[in-house]
């Protein structure tokens, strides 16, 4: 069997961990003549194209044909996988960042080196900003210089800042800044003990996913304790198993939804003069005063207001109450939503109709 040229690597692909073999195949039907391997030394989701008949041809195919593949680079600089080399061979890429570029190096290694990927980003990165009086930026770049380390070998791409898919871009705002500014009075509900303790797991992670100021169970009147006993228990657990999740994986403080306990009609007594908004089918469709609403909201929260929003269950929010909002919304009109989508669809909903609002707004940050 002949020997892969891993020193003649053309392009690299990456995919989803077990689609290795599929994409190996695809590849090969595309360009006969090159050398296709998957998982190379046991590195899954990654396969290596060496020796095309035409790399360029083959990159483009392979980006159009092959939905398979996550990502894939054409291979420009290849050297040994030492720091003082992969400098050295950085360097004339430089000639393609103008001092106007943004730029960053994004370096995956694979294997054992006596240096790390970020000792490779500093060093290039510092290179080339030295040689281009360009600026570094890692959250937006105009352009990235892909550095792949596989074992002995370091393979060099240039590519478009685009090509990497960012959750939150210029263009977006982060809107938990708003949600923490949300009280949420949310109607427990009360059935069979099973049915209480899901829906109250369901209710849970929904309000630290959006990571919600504060989450008032507000009951309508007098309830069966064993029931909301169970709702309670599963709400807890749900928020719980979300904000483990959302510490592990945020790069930034993640606020734990705050949890109280009022009858609801003394919930909207201690609410009067304040923002409130009431989420049932008998209000007026949001997308007609969507404009008007975000408005109210935005308003509120820059002074320093909280707002008030409120969820229905089973019996819904009372109608004698909607005289004490400022708004009562419906955001399905001709659909009764379930308990358990009510509360996210409500905030999805505003975030729909404040979201532009405030990435146009100049004193943005006296929301914060």
């Amino acid at each position: 069997m002949k020997l892969f040229a891993y020193d003649k690597v053309d392009l690299i692909i990456t995919c989803k961990l077990g689609m290795e073999k599929i994409v190996e195949s695809y590849v090969r039907d595309l360009d006969v003549n090159a050398q296709v391997l998957s998982s190379p030394q046991g590195f899954p989701g990654l396969v290596l194209v060496a020796c095309a008949s035409d790399k360029n041809k083959l990159f483009e195919e392979v980006k159009k044909r092959v939905p398979e593949v996550e990502k894939v680079f054409l291979v420009e600089k290849i050297c040994e996988a030492k720091l003082d080399g992969i400098i050295e061979c950085s360097k004339s890429f430089s000639e393609r960042i103008s001092c106007e570029d943004k730029f960053a190096v994004s370096t995956v290694r694979r294997g054992r080196h006596d240096f790390k990927s970020m000792d490779v980003n500093i060093a290039v990165g510092s290179e080339l900003k030295k040689l281009t009086n360009a600026k570094v930026d890692l959250e937006n770049p105009d352009k990235v210089l892909v550095v792949q380390i596989i074992n002995g070998y370091a393979y060099l791409s240039m590519v478009s800042g685009s090509e990497f898919h960012r959750k939150m871009k210029p263009y977006k705002y982060p809107m938990y800044k708003v949600f923490r500014k949300f009280v949420i009075a949310h109607e427990p509900y009360l059935g069979p003990i099973d049915a209480s303790y899901v829906m109250g797991t369901r209710i849970g992670r929904e309000v630290q996913t959006y990571e919600v100021g504060r989450l008032i169970i507000a009951p309508i009147s007098i309830v069966d304790a064993q029931p909301f006993y169970h709702f309670l228990k599963g709400l807890f657990e749900g928020i719980e198993s979300r904000y483990k999740i959302q510490k592990r994986n945020y790069g930034r403080e993640v606020h734990k939804t705050q949890v109280q306990i009022q009858d609801m009609y003394q919930f909207i007594r201690s609410k009067i003069n304040q923002p409130i908004i009431i989420f049932e089918p008998e209000g007026e469709p949001i997308s007609k005063i969507s404009g008007e609403v975000a408005d109210f909201i935005l308003e509120n929260v820059k002074r320093g207001r909280n707002i008030n929003l409120m969820v229905g269950a089973r019996e819904g929010i009372p109608t004698g109450l909607f005289r004490f909002a400022n708004y009562v919304l419906d955001i399905a009109p001709g659909i009764v939503i379930s308990t358990d989508y009510a509360l996210a669809s409500a905030i999805t909903a505003i975030t729909t109709i404040l979201h532009e609002k405030l990435v146009q707004e100049e004193d943005i940050e006296s929301i914060e």
